[in-house]
Formats: C-alpha cells, structure tokens, sequence
C-alpha cells in the first residue's frame, strides 16, 4: 500500500509544483534505479514485451516510458480498421449534444473547452467521444489510430489537476484545463480530433513523429506521467466493432466510414 501510494504521487505528480517538479527529477535521475524492480512487480509490467530487459533501465522514467517489441501490438488490417492509439481503459460518449457536451465521472465537459473555440469543435457536434485512460500498469506511448494527415498541432491549458479516478471525478474538468497537445487529423476529407492530456503541473507529453501523413499504428509521442488520451470523431464516420472496457494499442476498436 505504502508503495503503490508512493508510485503514483511520482507518476500522477499529485502535488504542489515544486514537489512535483522535484518527484519528477527523482523519477528521470539514475538516483531511482533501485525501485525499478519493485516498481515493475508492483504494476505486474510484462517485460517479456519490451526492448530491454529489466536491469538495462537506468532510472524509473525509462521504464515508465519502455518501448515494446515490434510484434508485441499487432495492428490490426481490417478494412477500414480504427484501432486503439495506446493501451488503456476505453470509455465512450456515443452522442455528443449539439453543443458537444459530453461527462465524465459526474462532470460536464464540452468538445469547445476541449480543443479551444467554437469553431474547432464545430465538426464534432452529434458525433462520438473515444476516452482513454492510461494507468501506471499500461504502455505508456500513443500511436496513430488510422491513416491519416496531420493538419495541425497546437497546445493548450496549464497544469492543473491528476488524471486519475480521483482528479476526475473530484478535480475541476481536468481533461480541459490541463496542458494537452491537440492534434488534428484529416481521414479521407473528414476530421478527427486526437488529444493526449498531460499531468500535473508539468509537460509531461512528448511528441515523436513530425510526419504530416501518418499511417495506422504509427507511433506518434508518450506520456512521461499520468495521461490520458480522448479522441473526437464527428457524426456517422466512425461504428463502434466493440464494448467499451480494457484495450491495447492496435487492436481495432471500430470502423470508419468514408
């Protein structure tokens, strides 16, 4: 209990900022090295999927950040196959209001909060909220869900609540006041919004791919702590082939209609 509260102070930085900043130096410095092994005990990590063995990580972020084997997430080549851009829980608002609103946990968010103005959320208006919540346990890099083109990336919020169960449901509407990186996908003439929500006061997302066409399972950045990702897809373009519930990276989770 003492450890699992410890782990997730450091990874969901829950805390002022100075103490946050200083959990994530410990968690970056080789200082941490010793709490690898607990840590990967801990949370159940299946270290038979990742690139490097146990003892080759050298602090707590680099195995909080681990890359996995090339076929450990197959991606799915279904026909017109969305798949989960990270491994994660899936939990799903079918259709959002004409205002785009949408909850979680008890509380109201809108689609405008979410990616900053009435016109960017404009396209999403009856269409469907995709959230995924990432735990301390998951694969903590996010991946492309589909093929697609990149037509713009910006940022948004300051660092302001956990992501957790708790920053959820108590926090105040932390998956849009929180820093995120929005993206901005085309498919096929049509938009798609991909946003990975970031920390507790501090940037803890990290973009990888720069390419302006991106391809199905591709990796596109990670979380350095807590995260969660919420994709916004706008009405009849995309048909759940799945409950919501646990998910990983690559495996399709519905289809998408041109």
């Amino acid at each position: 209990m003492i450890r699992t509260k410890f782990y997730r102070k450091v990874f969901e930085l829950n805390g002022h900022p100075i103490i946050a900043k200083g959990l994530r130096s410990f968690a970056q410095s080789k200082v941490s090295k010793p709490f690898i092994a607990s840590f990967a005990k801990l949370y159940k990590l299946n270290m038979e999927e990742a690139t490097r063995g146990l003892r080759d990580y050298g602090t707590l972020h680099d195995i909080f950040t681990r890359e996995l084997k090339p076929d450990a997430r197959p991606v799915s080549d279904s026909p017109d196959a969305f798949v989960s851009p990270c491994d994660a829980y899936l939990s799903v608002v079918d259709d959002l209001t004409p205002e785009s609103t949408f909850m979680v946990k008890g509380q109201n968010y809108t689609v405008e909060e979410l990616l900053g103005s009435r016109e960017k959320a404009a396209p999403y208006s009856g269409g469907k909220v995709l959230i995924f919540y990432l735990s301390p346990t998951d694969y903590h890099r996010v991946h492309v869900p589909i093929d697609a083109t990149v037509e713009e990336v910006y940022t948004l919020g300051k660092h302001a609540d956990p992501v957790n169960e708790l920053g959820l449901t108590h926090g105040v509407r932390p998956l849009t006041r929180n820093y995120r990186l929005v993206s901005r996908f085309d498919v096929a003439g049509a938009p798609l919004a991909h946003v990975m929500v970031g920390a507790l006061n501090v940037n803890s997302i990290v973009r990888t791919n720069m390419n302006d066409v991106v391809h199905r399972g591709d990796p596109y950045g990670y979380f350095s702590f807590g995260s969660t990702v919420v994709i916004c897809v706008p009405e009849g373009k995309f048909s759940f082939t799945r409950e919501k519930g646990p998910v990983k990276m690559g495996e399709e989770i519905g289809k998408w209609h041109s």
